[in-house]
């Protein structure tokens, strides 16, 4: 449906879902669309109340069956992607004529309205032009033919996982393969991602950094349970991947164990992903480079990069004959013109840049000054022309004595640790860091086990020897932050973060603001001790 919409030289507005009714409303209301196409009742259900209250839209299509529903006394028109289809087969020359001569589209030609995802306040529509994307594809497309040294396009395969309703997914993962001649399998879910892994043997994989995280820890728990030789193999692996990360040669007994590493524990793991893996590419958030350095321990490249989706959304990416470094997201794309600001703020130029916000003339005028995207990241370039991403510049915390704190280094050095599945750091104006913490579900039911406590997440954060349990957890990142980064008190979670309470995007970035209004207050009182 959306490659349609767009070849007919329309505008298609794609949705997340995981969209409340409120979600769907705004984008409904603001962007003005006419009609929707849902996939089946489900998802329908929190759509359909949205458009029935909206004033522009009328028209709904199901790929499944859907029931009637009524708009205020006029019904919506509701029908059924088979049967339209159905009804047009004997046209269907016709139908392609007449959007071909309807399809005049230009470069310059608006083809969709991507909605951000939100971390800060209501989606706004960012305004993607054919020819925004279309440098993304070619500027891609670039990184593999000339890092990779492909076969025959076809036989590239992409496994799809996130949602291609983020600017990262559709452009990336569905618009890219396409242009490049290769084949799109879609996963089933995170549930049957890894049975779907090695049932499709992809080439490629778009992810975003949780599920980097996620698939860490799981390997690192698998590994640690058959012991012996290999969880000896995997420590020589993370020593050799540390020493190579900091720019260091291996001498030559390393290069021997290196060798060796590759033909066990590396080539067994890359048997788990299929066989073919040529990389993983990571976007969307930043990417913890411990996390980084494990997968390239264990023979998995990833390929960290950085963008936004009022820009492509693929401003930079680390490739490997421009040397992968962890700690950057590599240099800046073909047709991607970056410069750092005065105040450390990156800035973007080229023709992947948007026209602006839907219907919001107000904030386009205050991103895009003079032909440059100011994206609210800070950042620099190092000495090999690889960008580093310090934080977000609205994040930045600065503490009563004015010294800044980026949170997002102090966060994922916390989520490495066993105890810690997610955490947030808070403290602007404040004379320390404090958190909320939410204590991986795993190592809590065990801890709980070996205490003869019921192994109950709810019972727990409420009991004083689990809190000390996870703040030594926290002490032992503090241990190796400054001063003015550790985190002094902590408050457990009700619940983990996720997309259904909204504490989290769809890309699996946690919403600051909204882990602040439910959490603030408890997080205030942490200073009057």
């Amino acid at each position: 449906a959306d490659l349609a919409i767009m070849a007919a030289g329309a505008i298609t507005v794609p949705a997340y879902t995981t969209n409340t009714q409120a979600d769907h409303s705004h984008i409904l209301g603001n962007s003005g669309a006419r009609a929707v196409i849902v996939s089946g009742p489900k998802l329908a259900a929190s759509l359909l109340p949205a458009v029935a209250a909206s004033d522009n839209c009328r028209i709904v299509i199901g790929i499944d069956p859907l029931k009637d529903a009524q708009r205020s006394g006029t019904e919506i028109e509701i029908h059924q992607w088979q049967a339209i289809t159905g009804a047009r087969a004997d046209t269907l020359a016709e139908d392609r004529a007449a959007i071909r001569a309807r399809a005049t589209m230009q470069r310059h030609d608006l083809a969709c309205l991507i909605y951000t995802s939100g971390t800060g306040g209501s989606p706004r529509g960012v305004r993607q032009h054919h020819g925004a994307i279309m440098r993304n594809i070619a500027g891609a497309i670039a990184v593999i033919e000339q890092d990779f040294e492909p076969g025959e396009p076809q036989g590239e395969l992409f496994l799809s996982f996130l949602p291609l309703s983020h600017a990262y997914e559709h452009t990336a993962g569905q618009y890219m393969p396409i242009g490049m001649g290769g084949q799109i399998a879609y996963a089933e879910g995170l549930e049957k991602l890894a049975a779907n892994i090695e049932e499709t043997r992809p080439t490629f994989m778009v992810v975003v950094p949780r599920l980097f995280e996620v698939l860490r820890t799981r390997i690192a728990k698998q590994i640690e349970k058959q012991g012996g030789v290999a969880v000896t193999l995997l420590n020589q692996a993370l020593r050799l991947a540390r020493k190579q990360a900091r720019g260091e040669e291996l001498n030559l007994l390393e290069k021997l164990l290196d060798l060796a590493l590759e033909r066990t524990i590396r080539k067994s793991i890359r048997a788990k992903f299929g066989g073919r893996l040529k990389g993983l590419v990571a976007g969307g958030a930043p990417l913890n480079p411990e996390v980084g350095i494990f997968f390239s321990a264990i023979g998995i490249m990833i390929l960290q990069g950085y963008g936004q989706t009022e820009a492509g959304p693929v401003i930079s990416c680390n490739r490997p004959r421009a040397t992968l470094k962890m700690h950057t997201v590599g240099p800046p794309l073909d047709g991607a013109e970056v410069k750092i600001a005065g105040d450390g703020e990156i800035m973007v130029r080229g023709e992947l840049v948007m026209d602006g916000y839907w219907m919001n003339d107000a904030e386009s005028h205050k991103v895009l000054q003079d032909g440059w995207l100011l994206t609210g990241d800070i950042g620099h370039f190092d000495n090999d022309g690889h960008l580093v991403i310090t934080d977000r510049k609205k994040d930045i915390l600065i503490n009563d004595k004015g010294d800044n704190v980026a949170p997002q280094r102090v966060e994922g050095m916390l989520t490495l640790q066993d105890e810690i599945a997610q955490a947030m750091v808070y403290g602007d104006k404040r004379p320390y860091l404090v958190g909320v913490v939410v204590p991986e579900v795993e190592w809590a039911l065990c801890w709980a086990r070996d205490k003869g406590m019921a192994p109950d997440l709810k019972k727990l954060v409420k009991e004083p020897e689990f809190h000390r349990a996870v703040m030594a957890a926290v002490d032992r990142v503090n241990a190796r932050l400054s001063v003015i980064e550790r985190v002094r008190r902590v408050v457990l979670a009700d619940e983990a973060f996720t997309t259904e309470n909204q504490q989290m995007t769809p890309s699996l970035k946690i919403r600051r603001h909204i882990l602040k209004q439910v959490y603030g207050e408890r997080l205030d009182k942490l200073y009057a001790g």
